[in-house]
């Protein structure tokens, strides 16, 4: 990783207290940058520290307790981002509601669950965290990137895949609505010197928010069908760099990237715009003749 590439940079992480946002709270934190490391439970935090002392040389971290649920705790995060460290360079939008959340015993059903089996609670409290808690955030941290005329916005939706299987709602609407989201966005900062771009795993993640049975089948396989929280952090830091200077609009999967090869080529070789092509109508079928 290349060392101190974001040195004065500012970055708030949100959900950055375990799994894929602690991983890429250290790696932005290791490339230079000072981060907010943004959560709603707090009892992570002290691994996070601990994690980010073991670095030596590295940026400044702060930890936050806040809930992207509330307009208010979004505003406190900007303000405190802005007293620990100054205004946000670099936001990632990693926050999210999974399957552990929404269907506990998913891996243990007979069959899948259906969409009309879910409880109100649940919709609001996943498209609330998972769309909603990013463009908040979105809407506040860019106008002071303008401002400067430089700024990341990196969000963390899913697979393609993943959203349209028949039992992934509402995780999968929600974060199809931030994948056209960024696609919005995106069209939106064209040419200002801020991106907006998409980091996702490209597959299950062994992290919190994965079943506890899948990482535990994962964990026993010679090669684990769970990616490592770890794969996130050198594309991350390269989103997150002048390095990708440029680069708007784009979608990256992290299991396909290979961190011992330079980030541009990697970044080439791998990324796709964001948002959604629609599927053409189909023909009607054409009698043949006789």
């Amino acid at each position: 990783m290349a060392e101190c590439i974001l040195a004065g940079k500012v970055a708030i992480v949100t959900g950055g207290g375990r799994g894929l946002g602690r991983a890429m709270v250290l790696a932005l934190a290791e490339a230079g940058a000072n981060v907010v490391c943004a959560a709603h439970i707090d009892t992570d935090f002290a691994e996070v520290k601990a994690a980010h002392k073991k670095l030596g040389t590295a940026g400044l971290l702060v930890t936050h307790r806040m809930d992207v649920r509330s307009s208010a705790e979004c505003d406190g995060l900007i303000a405190a981002t802005r007293k620990a460290f100054g205004p946000a360079d670099i936001l990632v939008n990693n926050a999210g509601l999974t399957f552990t959340y929404i269907w506990p015993d998913l891996y243990r059903k007979a069959e899948k669950p259906h969409f009309w089996e879910h409880k109100d609670d649940i919709i609001e409290n996943v498209v609330g965290v998972n769309f909603l808690g990013a463009d908040r955030l979105a809407r506040r941290a860019v106008p002071a990137m303008l401002d400067k005329g430089w700024g990341r916005v990196i969000n963390v939706t899913t697979k393609l895949s993943t959203m349209r299987f028949p039992w992934s709602s509402p995780y999968g609407p929600s974060k199809a609505a931030l994948e056209q989201a960024s696609d919005n966005w995106a069209q939106d900062v064209a040419g200002t010197g801020v991106t907006v771009n998409i980091l996702n795993p490209g597959g299950g993640a062994d992290t919190p928010g994965m079943a506890d049975e899948m990482r535990e089948k994962s964990r026993a396989m010679k090669k684990p069908m769970l990616m490592a929280p770890e794969k996130m952090m050198a594309p991350v830091v390269w989103l997150a760099s002048p390095a990708s200077n440029g680069v708007n609009g784009m979608r990256y999967d992290a299991q396909d990237w290979n961190e011992k090869k330079a980030s541009a080529s990697e970044a080439s070789r791998i990324g796709r715009p964001v948002g959604f092509l629609l599927r053409p109508r189909k023909k009607p079928a054409t009698k043949t003749k006789r």
